[in-house]
């Protein structure tokens, strides 16, 4: 089957097998997975989700180290072709999204029937497939972390990015207020038209001035909730608007530094700070993204959420997509997907 392959650690933006030191190459005769189990079962990928962790992954830079040679990737959508005897849930044809620690950068990926979600009618596939980790991440900081509640004030920091966009539309699907932090007009207008109540725009200023005028033209306090995939100095400015008792949500380091949250503001404002990661949950409370992404799936279907696909890229190209997440180009989701994926639908 045909597989992209991290072969050594190093740059995922440099042009697979452009030169014997490239750390991605394609492989067209990689082995095909076989079933595992007599639960297990075996996909066919339709499209496969960049998420910046992907990106960290090939540079060795993520918490996970995994042996090499290994195929990157994530979360997946796709049709199963082939079960194991004792599997009940799904049959050939089905189509189903999941993920994985690493593996989805290819053809075929095997998975355990448990592991695997049916996508309902009327979704499109490729969507699905960039639905688990983003909006997962999201889905699990926002309801079963934070509690989110309508009316309360959520600060969205990366707002324009893949787990910033799934917070906000998760946010209004709460019935939160939402302020979502972008930079540049194209992001700023494209989180206007999602329906955001305030949009910051750190091409033109910092965000207290911004949210502050904001505020206290709603006659509201403060921040009840930050969601913080980017860290560094932008963090450190977020916490001059929270609330006393906000919530902090720690989601990554997108700008490259950690934050110092200090304890003391803490202890004073009686903040709670969540650190996230999302990926854990599968091994030590894997129930709640089994009833996560059931919910995610559900409000696909009926329209509560959309995914923002900015770009969808083929295998070979796959350096333009780290490209597209590196130099933050994307609104939303960057795919890889193994058909046309227009032609793509959970209708087979």
């Amino acid at each position: 089957m045909e597989a992209l392959l991290c072969r050594k650690l190093g740059d995922p933006t440099t042009q697979p097998d452009s030169s014997e030191n490239t750390a991605l190459t394609v492989s067209t005769s990689h082995p095909i997975p076989k079933l595992t189990s007599p639960t297990s079962i075996r996909v066919r990928i339709k499209s496969t989700s960049l998420n910046y962790a992907n990106y960290l992954q090939v540079l060795g830079k993520y918490q996970e180290k995994f042996a090499l040679p290994f195929v990157p990737g994530s979360d997946y959508s796709g049709v199963v072709e082939s079960i194991g005897p004792k599997v009940t849930k799904f049959k050939v044809g089905d189509p189903v999204c999941s993920f994985a620690g690493v593996g989805s950068f290819a053809q075929f990926i095997v998975a355990e029937e448990k592991d695997l979600f049916g996508v309902p009618d009327g979704c499109d596939l490729v969507a699905a497939g960039a639905l688990p980790v983003a909006y997962g991440t999201s889905h699990v900081a926002l309801v079963h972390r934070a509690n989110l509640k309508s009316g309360q004030v959520l600060l969205v920091l990366g707002a324009a990015g893949g787990v910033g966009l799934a917070a906000v539309q998760i946010g209004k699907v709460c019935g939160a207020i939402v302020i979502a932090v972008a930079r540049g007009n194209e992001k700023v207008e494209f989180l206007k038209s999602m329906g955001v109540d305030h949009v910051v725009d750190l091409s033109k200023g910092g965000v207290i001035e911004s949210v502050k005028s904001f505020l206290k033209t709603k006659k509201l306090k403060g921040v009840d909730v930050v969601y913080d995939p980017v860290g560094g100095k932008l963090m450190k400015e977020s916490m001059k608007l929270l609330n006393w008792g906000a919530q902090i949500l720690v989601i990554g380091f997108a700008s490259g530094e950690v934050p110092v949250i200090p304890a003391n503001i803490a202890l004073v404002k009686n903040w709670t700070i969540h650190g996230l990661y999302w990926g854990s949950y599968k091994m030590h409370h894997p129930s709640v993204l089994e009833d996560s992404l059931k919910e995610l799936l559900s409000w696909l279907a009926r329209g509560l959420i959309t995914i923002y696909i900015s770009h969808s890229y083929k295998l070979q190209e796959a350096s333009l997509a780290f490209s597209d997440i590196k130099d933050r180009k994307v609104i939303g989701k960057v795919m890889i997907t193994f058909d046309d994926p227009k032609s793509i639908a959970s209708k087979l």
